[in-house]
């Protein structure tokens, strides 16, 4: 069942049980500056990255720092909510610059483990961080607003396609 509410609820270091959550939308883009193109599929490449996105063909803001757990990016739609809400900030799903936005998904307190976005498996490996790039592409000061809520970088561990409307679950 798709958890509706916040996930104001964890205490630090507590680990998020019982939860799924959905694939609301998915972007990907050829290179740093471009914009996020939305895409109904993407095809995750375990070990490598998201066929046709920057990161994987080396186009990235950060390709020249290369790292293994920024291969796919989550984002939850919460936050977007909550920026909208608190801070009189309109934010799409393609600004945030992130692959794949859900909801449901209790990002911040899923590094670590491993979850199936649909049948592809994923590690977390750390939160996002943002960046003053992201103030640049989207002509928007959101820097301060995302602190603690920029998404989760993640390592493909086992390819596949994946779909809006996908659910996101625990690993078993």
């Amino acid at each position: 069942m798709l958890r509706q509410e916040g996930w104001s609820g964890f205490n630090a270091g507590e680990t998020a049980v019982g939860w799924c959550g959905v694939v609301l939308h998915l972007h990907r883009t050829a290179a740093a500056s471009l914009p996020m193109e939305a895409e109904p599929k993407l095809s995750l490449i375990a070990d490598r990255g998201i066929e046709g996105d920057r990161y994987l063909l080396g186009a990235g803001f950060y390709s020249k720092k290369p790292e293994v757990g920024r291969q796919v990016t989550l984002f939850e739609m919460e936050t977007l909510e909550a920026l909208a809400r608190d801070e009189g900030l309109r934010f799409g799903p393609h600004e945030h610059r992130r692959n794949v936005t859900v909801r449901g998904v209790p990002l911040n307190h899923l590094v670590g483990q491993r979850f199936l976005i649909g049948t592809v498996l994923v590690e977390a490996t750390r939160l996002s961080v943002p960046c003053l790039h992201l103030e640049e592409v989207s002509g928007k000061r959101v820097f301060k607003a995302l602190l603690h809520r920029s998404g989760l970088n993640c390592r493909i561990l086992r390819g596949g396609f994946i779909a809006v409307g996908d659910m996101v679950r625990p690993a078993e």
